[in-house]
């Protein structure tokens, strides 16, 4: 594989929302995600931004939209459909519980409280816990407690 440009992780994902502004303001303050890029449209609605987590995470916010020739599929928030969630993000952080505390101050919803979820010997075990943002993405954030075989 040919290497990714400077600044881009291999795979990366959009999230979107009715009040895109609004959202980026709360995963920056409640996850520590940090604005790299933002780019406001018409009425100040978000057309694109990329939010940036650590030295390897990113993710692109947007606004809700319908179909256009500019966007060829209708791009939406769990807002608008009923809660019903089409894809879940989850980011390794340095400290799970400190984290948790972070985001439950900012006003995250926490779905999950932190919890070790061990794998077995062969594989590995996990601190985590999902918050739901204010418009309905679940997030995981775990922490790697112990490796495989160890």
């Amino acid at each position: 594989m040919n290497p990714t440009p400077p600044g881009w992780p291999r795979v990366s994902s959009s999230v979107f929302y009715d009040d895109a502004g609004a959202a980026i303001d709360f995963l920056c303050d409640a996850f520590g995600f940090e604005v790299r890029l933002r780019v406001d449209g018409e009425g100040g609605r978000v057309e694109h931004s990329e939010l940036t987590f650590g030295d390897d995470g990113l993710v692109m916010v947007g606004t809700s939209r319908v179909a256009s020739e500019r966007a060829p599929a209708p791009m939406t928030s769990p807002r608008n459909t009923r809660g019903q969630v089409t894809q879940a993000l989850c980011v390794f952080v340095d400290d799970v519980d400190a984290h948790c505390a972070r985001a439950r101050a900012a006003g995250a919803r926490i779905q999950d409280e932190p919890e070790t979820h061990d794998y077995g010997a062969d594989y590995w075990a996990d601190r985590t816990y999902r918050a739901i943002d204010p418009e309905g993405h679940h997030w995981w954030f775990m922490q790697r407690v112990r490796g495989a075989g160890a």
